[in-house]
């Protein structure tokens, strides 16, 4: 590593830079000038402690962010994702990654720099969720990027791995659990919500509460996935948000779900009044496929006004009459429900389903998922009464 004075004369004016030579990793003979000593000898003390590490890149075997990130979203759809989560990299790497560091070469993507795109968004009035999501997105195209060899550092993880320790107690503290009555439908909610349930709306809503299916498999079910006689719904492919059909979420999204007879008898009636066609269970007045919103709009948020299981949005109609609206504004309300009935001991009106069974109904992936969401439901088996029999059953044994 040796940096260097050069002096020229050009159109008779005296002129100079600074030139640091080095090696890089690969043994290639490396040349970068400056226009001041200070950035020279900056550049030198850097590049010398990168290489010895053997994480530096060269700028000429570097390509700009931009770059990188188109080729993250190339990774994306020769991988096959699904269109939802392309269109989020591309909204993500157009509106808050280019805008800011669109031009600066990944191999400049320090700790520091990171930060301090950090730190812009946040001025530029993104929300902490977005940051955070955004963030792990230039994750994505770092971490595509080494695999490339375009990079050999992924800044977003080291920031993400030093901050796991020194967060992780509050990060707890601040962790919220899905709560009964808030985030989960109570037993007189469900029980006054199935009541107001009307029209074909009706069937639908009805399957959500007792088979706790994510609206894309609900509005992609088949009649052919409908097993009367065995009591049963097989979840075999989705709808995404495209309208667009595939396979399950996942392979454990794959499953059979049995459904009590209040929910195959209104199924029949449905069948009966459609004319015993087949296609979809739930479809559109034109035969195609539902879209969420219509579902939640339409369906699920006017008959939780109908129930009553409504919240006052503080503000007066017309005639000074408060206005209230659904107190559950999504679907999800509804899976969060169908795990807790599948969870909650028999003498609550329950199922008390072990966990692995849990996560089967629900089609996680991981049981570890099931538990990091609803693992605070599962009764305790330590309240005092039985920790006082293990009492004296251990000492009238000795």
């Amino acid at each position: 590593m040796s940096v260097r004075k050069r002096t020229w004369t050009g159109h008779g004016v005296q002129k100079e830079a600074w030139i640091v030579t080095y090696f890089d990793i690969k043994g290639v003979k490396r040349q970068k000038t400056f226009a001041r000593k200070r950035e020279a000898d900056a550049f030198a003390s850097k590049t010398d402690t990168e290489v010895r590490e053997g994480v530096h890149i060269a700028d000429r075997e570097s390509v700009s962010v931009k770059t990188a990130g188109e080729l993250w979203i190339a990774t994306g759809e020769g991988e096959g994702l699904e269109r939802s989560t392309l269109d989020q990299r591309r909204r993500h790497l157009r509106f808050h990654i280019e805008a800011f560091i669109g031009e600066t070469f990944i191999s400049k993507l320090s700790v520091p720099a990171v930060r301090e795109f950090e730190d812009r968004l946040r001025a530029e009035g993104r929300s902490s969720v977005m940051i955070k999501k955004v963030l792990v997105s230039l994750g994505g195209i770092l971490a595509d990027a080494m695999e490339r060899g375009l990079a050999t550092r992924n800044s977003v993880r080291d920031i993400r791995r030093s901050r796991k320790g020194r967060h992780r107690r509050q990060e707890k503290r601040q962790k919220g659990r899905l709560e009964v009555g808030v985030d989960i439908p109570t037993r007189d909610e469900i029980r006054a919500l199935l009541g107001a349930l009307e029209g074909n709306w009706r069937p639908l809503l009805l399957t959500v509460v007792f088979t706790g299916m994510r609206s894309s498999e609900l509005r992609g079910l088949r009649w052919q996935d409908v097993d009367f006689q065995r009591g049963e719904i097989n979840i075999r492919q989705r709808v995404d948000q495209y309208r667009e059909v595939g396979p399950p979420k996942s392979e454990a999204g794959s499953r059979t779900i049995p459904v009590p007879p209040l929910v195959t008898n209104t199924l029949k009636e449905l069948k009966l009044k459609q004319g015993n066609k087949p296609g979809l269970v739930f479809p559109n007045p034109d035969g195609d496929s539902r879209s969420h919103s219509n579902v939640v709009r339409k369906g699920l948020q006017p008959a939780m006004v109908r129930a009553g299981v409504t919240i006052d949005t503080g503000k007066p109609d017309k005639n000074g009459n408060p206005i209230l609206k659904a107190k559950y504004t999504g679907l999800h309300a509804l899976r969060h429900f169908y795990a807790s009935w599948l969870i909650n001991r028999k003498e609550d009106g329950g199922l008390s389903l072990p966990a692995k069974m849990v996560q089967e109904r629900l089609g996680h992936a991981s049981i570890v998922m099931t538990m990091d969401v609803y693992g605070h439901l599962f009764p305790r088996s330590d309240d005092g009464k039985e920790l006082e029999q293990a009492a004296n059953t251990l000492f009238s044994a000795t």
